[in-house]
């Protein structure tokens, strides 16, 4: 089985409806870290600050035929109109993999079969 490494980088107001899609696409777990983000195009508020505002990154170790239909989901909610997108979504290929929960392995097996 080969497996791929999900990173999505969100706006912290759509962590919660990037998480329930990752979810209902086939992810079983995932880690979420909060960061900071600098775009090319600095945004000004009231005072004449810069504020980006935070950001959640999710990292997703997927099996890799499933990975895509999750990255599709997460896209959906990022960027809905195909217009400007509010995060990024990318895979990387994972080529060694130690600690995985053998549950979960089992659990994309299933997926596996009931998608062929």
């Amino acid at each position: 089985m080969k497996f791929s490494l999900l990173v999505a980088i969100v706006p912290e107001d759509l962590e919660q409806e990037c998480i329930d899609a990752a979810t209902e696409a086939g992810a079983v777990g995932m880690t979420l870290m909060t960061g900071r983000g600098i775009g090319g195009e600095r945004k000004k508020t009231f005072f004449g600050l810069t504020y980006e505002g935070s950001q959640s990154i999710m990292l997703l170790t997927l099996e890799k035929g499933l990975s895509l239909k999750v990255l599709k989901a997460i896209r959906q909610v990022l960027n809905p109109t195909g217009e400007d997108s509010r995060g990024l979504v990318m895979t990387l290929p994972v080529e060694h993999l130690g600690g995985i929960d053998m549950a979960q392995v089992k659990r994309f097996e299933e997926r596996l079969r009931q998608d062929v």
